[in-house]
């Protein structure tokens, strides 16, 4: 599910702004000063962050270097009244990816919302995936959850693939063994199955989506959207 993160300290204007951009498919987190979305992004998975630039406890343009620093990927645009062309240039060469002044149009505001989530929509096909808090790219070996690099095993790679690419689907046991073990062996314990299991979950700490099916095997959990 995707997440917006809206830092506005007007508190009718907030609300507003949950109420146009909320949907099934999306959550929106109202924050009125910087210090809470702060604390609102150490829970990590935040898709977009709507940002004003003047805020109680600091500014929004100073906020934006500490986001672009910690994920260049992560869209952020900026909502603010400063107006002249000098104050969007400045926006924008700090790293915004878009800037939209007060007053502003709901309908404008949520399409250009929209164009940047779509800027970072992975293909099906990809060997690169992005959920929730974690990073998997099968193509140059590299794991991250909350953007801590992890190393894993081919064996683990193999599984972890095999899960995330079957996303909501339960695997067989029997299924994961023979296409993750291809060396010729004529036999392979199921015990190690369930230890290769074991040290995914722990390495990721993806027990909450790494679930069990039972008499069947197991299965990525896919999140309802």
């Amino acid at each position: 599910m995707e997440q917006i993160l809206i830092v506005e300290d007007d508190i009718d204007l907030n609300q507003g702004l949950c109420r146009a951009l909320k949907s099934e498919k999306r959550q929106v987190i109202p924050c009125l000063n910087l210090k809470t979305a702060r604390e609102q992004l150490l829970c990590g998975n935040v898709s977009l962050v709507l940002l004003d630039i003047n805020l109680p406890d600091g500014s929004g343009l100073d906020f934006l270097k500490e986001l672009k620093k910690a994920d260049s990927v992560r869209p952020v645009i900026l909502l603010t009244a400063n107006d002249t062309d000098i104050d969007i240039v400045t926006g924008l060469e700090q790293g915004a990816d878009d800037y939209i002044t007060k007053p502003f149009s709901l309908s404008v505001l949520r399409a250009r919302v929209n164009t940047q989530l779509r800027k970072n929509v992975v293909p099906v096909n990809a060997r690169f995936f992005q959920i929730d808090r974690f990073v998997f790219d099968f193509d140059q070996m590299q794991f991250s959850s909350n953007r801590v690099a992890i190393e894993l095993s081919k064996t683990e790679q193999k599984l972890l693939r095999l899960l995330v690419e079957n996303q909501g689907s339960a695997m067989s046991r029997g299924d994961l063994i023979d296409r993750i073990w291809t060396d010729g062996s004529e036999y392979v314990d199921e015990n190690a199955l369930s230890v290769t299991i074991k040290r995914l979950r722990d390495k990721l700490g993806a027990q909450d989506y790494i679930q069990t099916v039972y008499g069947i095997g197991y299965t990525w959990r896919k999140k309802h959207e």
